[in-house]
């Protein structure tokens, strides 16, 4: 059981295998209908490790990080997904994009970033991982023109919750749904938002293995316009 792996305050044995960190989080997650005995994550994290020596795509280097602090922290946000196609604003080096494409095969993902560096990874690790619902743009949200809206709006990695409602809004559908992965509360970043009542709700994650704050901003932009 996953159990064996972690100590009471969620952090990670010592000398553990990323494999069984990686296993073990899926199970703690209730994900092992969709993810147990799927190679892809391993995979990616061992591309992701490869290119990182050169191309320097994150800052966190160990193994064991990669599993909790990116991809367990990644699929921590699944089930408050919606409907069939997503979009991950900022995917940098594939984050959360692929790590929930690979749980969620029935949906599409549009994975957009403006580092050519960082995306030109991503392509390559798709190939590697055969993914075939997940598609690349290279653009910056403020450029971005999508052909046809999302029912979810993903960011990991933006500046605040004002600016990431303001673009993501123009991209998601009236009844879709905005997820701003946060660490602490982002009280400031609530309180500067012109009209609070976006906010369906803020969720605090538990990420097996990691000992740190992880909150969820869930918007509607159906509420925006009253």
């Amino acid at each position: 059981m996953y159990s064996r792996r972690f100590t009471a305050r969620g952090q990670q044995e010592k000398f553990v295998q990323p494999e069984d960190l990686l296993e073990d989080g899926i199970y703690a997650l209730g994900l092992e209908e969709r993810l147990a005995g799927d190679e892809r994550l391993m995979e990616f994290i061992t591309e992701l490790m490869n290119w990182n020596r050169i191309y320097n795509l994150t800052s966190v280097r160990k193994p064991t990080e990669i599993v909790t602090r990116h991809i367990l922290d990644s699929l921590s946000i699944l089930p408050y997904l919606e409907g069939r196609r997503m979009l991950d604003i900022g995917t940098g080096a594939g984050l959360p994009g692929i790590p929930l494409a690979i749980a969620c095969p029935e949906r599409e993902f549009v994975l957009l970033d403006s580092s050519s560096k960082k995306l030109r990874f991503v392509q390559q690790t798709l190939a590697i991982l055969k993914l075939d619902n997940v598609t690349l743009e290279h653009a910056r949200i403020e450029d971005y023109q999508p052909q046809e809206r999302f029912d979810s709006v993903i960011c990991r990695a933006f500046s605040d919750l004002r600016e990431l409602y303001r673009h993501a809004t123009r991209v998601c559908t009236g009844a879709g749904r905005i997820l701003a992965m946060k660490g602490i509360y982002p009280v400031a970043e609530i309180e500067a938002l012109d009209n609070r009542d976006v906010i369906e709700k803020v969720v605090s994650l538990t990420i097996p293995g990691l000992d740190a704050e992880r909150h969820l901003v869930c918007m509607q932009p159906a509420r925006a316009g009253g």
